[in-house]
């Protein structure tokens, strides 16, 4: 079983729960617009959010805006140390650095003194612009972990095991041969995504496919599912993700049947209306929206709630038992208001 980390109060591997990450797009300094999306990230479920520090400017910012926020925070830094010892100091829960990155010597201790005295995890990071093309002028797995041993090596030197480590590519064959001999070497846990994804439908798929590989081989202690756009999207995915696994659950999971010629009710806007209704719920629920009787009740008999159509009407059901027939205007309103009862008399 891999070590554990904690980011904060937030335990990392160790056979503990996956967390789920998302990283900011605002400009760190605009605390207010930055604080706000992290808000946004955190209602969403995110657990832990990271931010860029490429400046002074950034690194200023970070005491503010630690004071504006609840979850853990993980602050992104390259080459200059200066900014890594004024994140710690400014009271962040993670950092994310490669220290062969820092050419000073003296500055890399100070960096490992400042973490280890506070508790504060350091993420190694690793991508293929990490590898040493002139070592290695074809990326590979051996490549990608070499370079992670290498920055390892580092700290470890200096005394320092408070690592966790990712190795991620666009590459889905590359990341997860990478993250399998990694996990062969070292005990280290691992921080898990598909890096420059995409966005839409093609950056879903391409992260989901190699998020999936990963968990189910356990090389995955906490995701992120990196796409182009409002990272609180990314956080919504990963929980889809990790619920379809059976991993995590959070919030509704909607089930809806594709439509066929039996369908006589406008489905598809109704599992929309369906998803926007029930968005604010955390507890974990199955809902199917289905598209006619043969689909209804019977294949859905798993779903905590459902509606199934008919003809400009439909059924209501819950954990397979009919509870009514109503006008398809009404099915909506009907299938929030039985779960909403039931919420409030579990709550």
């Amino acid at each position: 079983m891999r070590k554990t980390v904690y980011l904060g109060p937030v335990p990392v591997g160790g056979g503990h729960r996956i967390v789920v990450q998302s990283m900011t797009d605002t400009k760190t300094e605009d605390v207010n617009a930055t604080a706000e999306q992290i808000m946004r990230l955190e209602k969403s479920g995110c657990d832990v959010v990271r931010v860029a520090v490429p400046h002074k400017e950034a690194a200023g910012a970070l005491n503010e805006l630690l004071e504006r926020i609840t979850i853990p925070l993980v602050a992104d830094i390259h080459f200059d140390w200066r900014l890594a010892v004024a994140a710690l100091k400014a009271g962040v829960q993670g950092l994310r650095l490669n220290p062969g990155n820092m050419k000073e010597p003296l500055g890399i201790r100070k960096v490992v003194e400042e973490a280890g005295k506070r508790d504060i995890p350091i993420r190694v990071g690793v991508n293929a612009g990490s590898v040493d093309r002139k070592k290695y002028p074809r990326i590979t797995p051996e490549a990608m972990v070499e370079s992670a041993l290498f920055h390892i090596r580092i700290l470890e030197e200096m005394g320092f095991d408070q690592i966790k480590v990712s190795l991620k590519s666009h590459d889905i064959p590359l990341t997860l041969e990478s993250y399998r001999l990694f996990a062969s070497l070292r005990d280290y846990p691992l921080h898990a995504g598909i890096t420059e994804a995409g966005f839409g439908p093609s950056g879903l798929i391409r992260s989901a496919a190699g998020l999936s590989l990963l968990l189910n081989e356990n090389l995955a202690d906490t995701i992120r599912i990196s796409l182009t756009g409002d990272p609180v999207e990314e956080v919504k995915a990963a929980y889809d993700l990790l619920g379809a696994l059976g991993l995590r659950h959070r919030g509704v999971t909607l089930i809806s049947c594709p439509t066929c010629g039996r369908t006589e009710i406008a489905l598809e806007s109704l599992a929309k209306q369906v998803k926007e209704e029930l968005s604010e719920i955390i507890e974990p629920l199955t809902v199917a929206v289905m598209g006619c009787a043969v689909n209804g009740p019977g294949e859905a008999a798993d779903a905590d709630f459902g509606i199934a159509g008919g003809k400009k009407e439909g059924l209501l059901f819950a954990r397979g038992k009919i509870l009514g027939k109503f006008p398809e205007e009404e099915l909506v309103k009907r299938l929030k208001d039985v779960i909403m009862e039931e919420l409030r008399r579990k709550r």
